[in-house]
Protein backbone atom coordinates (compact mmCIF):
# COMPACT_ATOMS: atom_id res chain seq x y z
CA UNK A 1 0.00 0.00 0.00
CA UNK A 2 1.47 3.07 -1.41
CA UNK A 3 1.10 6.20 0.48
CA UNK A 4 1.38 10.18 -1.17
CA UNK A 5 3.55 12.86 0.51
CA UNK A 6 1.64 16.45 1.37
CA UNK A 7 3.98 19.23 2.88
CA UNK A 8 2.88 21.82 5.18
CA UNK A 9 3.24 24.92 4.33
CA UNK A 10 5.83 25.74 7.73
CA UNK A 11 7.54 22.89 6.87
CA UNK A 12 7.92 23.69 3.20
CA UNK A 13 9.01 27.16 4.27
CA UNK A 14 11.47 25.62 6.88
CA UNK A 15 12.73 23.16 3.75
CA UNK A 16 13.94 26.31 1.65
CA UNK A 17 15.87 27.53 4.54
CA UNK A 18 17.73 24.96 4.26
CA UNK A 19 20.96 24.67 2.43
CA UNK A 20 20.39 22.84 -0.56
CA UNK A 21 22.18 19.42 0.48
CA UNK A 22 20.41 19.37 3.83
CA UNK A 23 17.22 19.52 2.01
CA UNK A 24 18.02 17.21 -0.52
CA UNK A 25 18.62 14.56 2.02
CA UNK A 26 15.30 15.66 4.10
CA UNK A 27 13.36 15.63 0.74
CA UNK A 28 14.73 12.61 -0.40
CA UNK A 29 14.08 10.61 3.21
CA UNK A 30 10.71 11.83 3.31
CA UNK A 31 10.04 10.22 -0.24
CA UNK A 32 11.28 6.83 0.22
CA UNK A 33 8.84 5.98 3.56
CA UNK A 34 5.86 6.04 0.88
CA UNK A 35 6.33 2.51 0.16
CA UNK A 36 6.17 1.13 3.62
CA UNK A 37 5.95 4.42 6.45
CA UNK A 38 6.09 2.48 9.73
CA UNK A 39 9.11 0.44 9.42
CA UNK A 40 10.41 3.92 9.92
CA UNK A 41 7.96 5.87 11.58
CA UNK A 42 7.62 6.11 15.53
CA UNK A 43 4.31 7.37 17.27
CA UNK A 44 4.85 10.72 18.97
CA UNK A 45 2.47 12.67 21.48
CA UNK A 46 -1.46 12.84 19.81
CA UNK A 47 -2.00 11.88 16.52
CA UNK A 48 1.83 12.45 15.14
CA UNK A 49 4.37 10.40 13.99
CA UNK A 50 7.92 11.51 14.10
CA UNK A 51 10.84 10.17 11.14
CA UNK A 52 14.81 10.88 12.61
CA UNK A 53 16.92 12.18 9.34
CA UNK A 54 19.79 12.81 10.78
CA UNK A 55 19.63 16.50 13.10
CA UNK A 56 16.31 16.59 12.22
CA UNK A 57 12.77 15.67 12.93
CA UNK A 58 9.79 15.33 10.79
CA UNK A 59 6.65 15.54 13.15
CA UNK A 60 4.05 13.22 10.22
CA UNK A 61 0.32 13.38 10.08
CA UNK A 62 -1.06 10.38 8.41
CA UNK A 63 -4.73 9.81 7.29
CA UNK A 64 -5.49 6.22 7.18
CA UNK A 65 -8.36 6.93 4.58
CA UNK A 66 -6.47 8.10 1.77
CA UNK A 67 -3.13 7.56 2.28
CA UNK A 68 -1.72 10.37 2.82
CA UNK A 69 1.18 11.61 4.86
CA UNK A 70 1.35 15.22 5.68
CA UNK A 71 4.35 16.58 6.92
CA UNK A 72 3.53 19.33 9.43
CA UNK A 73 6.82 19.81 11.62
CA UNK A 74 10.07 20.12 10.33
CA UNK A 75 13.14 21.31 12.65
CA UNK A 76 16.50 20.65 14.53
CA UNK A 77 16.01 17.73 16.87
CA UNK A 78 16.52 20.18 19.78
CA UNK A 79 13.66 22.90 18.93
CA UNK A 80 11.00 20.15 17.65
CA UNK A 81 10.38 18.70 20.95
CA UNK A 82 9.92 22.12 22.59
CA UNK A 83 6.97 23.19 20.35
Amino acid sequence: MSFSIEWDENARDFLNKLPKNIAKRIFDKVESIKENPFRFLEHYEGEYYKLRIGDYRALIDINFNNNILTVQVLDKRGRIYKR
